[in-house]
């Protein structure tokens, strides 16, 4: 696995600190902090064998919307997927993609035997976050083109063969425009098409995150892309922290808001449990907040800005990804520290 740091002092997550208590306040924090109307689900033995053997946590949770009695409600099986790299960053280019698509390929399969419809990948999932380096060398080799590029086509057989929607959040090389760099999700239907794509709209400029460096803002708008399973968008990053962001989103009918993210330090870490799930109860549709894990050290030293030494890492990326309802109820978070992926029910209606 990658070369890691601090990682064995991370605290694995709100619930593990709230395991502490006995069950009856542990009954009444989940209550106060998430909601009521979400409730674990179980998965059939195979699902949860197949998981073990691939090394994989799952969390699984039902959100169940109230019943009406002229629409017929949908039922829509999600997934999200939080890793950690599996080579250290100093491993070949080839050898890193090979090495994160086979585990994305166990993650899906996992997906499938679920039964999931719609599944996304986190932010720059094919690769280091190597932007706090500021280098172009041999980073900028991760980058690919988005309709027909390798990570694409390799999505669109599993797509298609597991009859699933994927969203692919990769850096796109854009070779039509003079190889210009976006941070790009390809959003992949469950016949193998590509739907289309969205480039971030908004970008941080600020120490190990300064991704001006190698790209800008995004020139996609806010596509919502409508799927046999429901209307989905993509918030990527640090677009969740610009309420007309989302709120652009819901305008255009979005049903679920993916956002894929890197996040790492304190700061962000206070937010990260709130905008997405404000957003969902602002705009009465479904988020799911997705982090990689873990702490990714590069060969060269690199400083952030702050008149602090340099340094290898940019800090902990602390996973704890969730989904939110439209009534704001949330799951609990995945853990800070391990690779899981997130299954969840939502149950809703939805007028043809």
């Amino acid at each position: 696995m990658a070369e890691t740091k601090k990682e064995t002092k991370e605290v694995v997550s709100i619930d593990e600190i709230m395991s502490k208590l006995s069950l009856e306040d542990q009954t009444s924090m989940k209550k106060l902090l998430y909601g009521s109307n979400y409730e674990p689900l179980e998965l059939p033995e195979t699902v949860m064998n197949f998981a073990k053997k691939m090394q994989f946590e799952i969390g699984s949770y039902r959100i169940i919307s109230t019943p009406e009695q002229v629409r017929k409600a949908r039922v829509v099986r999600m997934a999200a997927l939080q890793t950690k790299l599996p080579l250290p960053t100093t491993a070949p280019v080839i050898e890193m993609r090979a090495a994160i698509w086979k585990r994305a390929e166990e993650a899906i399969e996992l997906a499938a035997k679920a039964k999931v419809n719609i599944f996304c990948l986190q932010e720059l999932w094919t690769m280091p976050y190597f932007f706090c380096t500021r280098e172009k060398q041999p980073w900028c080799e991760f980058a690919e083109p988005a309709e027909n590029g390798p990570t694409t086509k390799f999505l669109q057989v599993l797509a298609r063969k597991n009859n699933m929607v994927i969203v692919s959040p990769i850096l796109e090389r854009d070779e039509v425009h003079s190889d210009v760099i976006w941070n790009t999700a390809v959003v992949i239907d469950n016949h193998g098409d590509v739907l289309g794509k969205h480039r971030k709209n908004h970008i941080p400029r600020n120490e190990d995150f300064n991704e001006s460096t190698y790209y800008f803002e995004g020139n996609t708008g806010h596509e919502v892309f409508e799927t046999e399973f429901g209307k989905i968008a993509i918030n990527i990053c640090y677009g969740r922290h610009h309420v007309l962001n989302w709120l652009m989103y819901g305008l255009n009918g979005a049903e679920l808001v993916f956002n894929p993210s890197v996040e790492a330090g304190d700061f962000s870490e206070v937010i990260w449990p709130i905008e997405p799930r404000c957003a969902a109860a602002a705009n009465s549709y479904f988020t799911c907040a997705i982090n990689r894990v873990g702490t990714e050290v590069y060969p060269n030293e690199f400083t952030s800005g702050d008149g602090k030494p340099a340094h290898k890492d940019f800090g902990h990326c602390y996973g704890s990804t969730y989904i939110t309802a439209p009534d704001g109820t949330r799951t609990p978070a995945l853990s800070r520290v391990n690779e899981i992926l997130l299954k969840i029910h939502f149950y809703y209606a939805t007028a043809y």
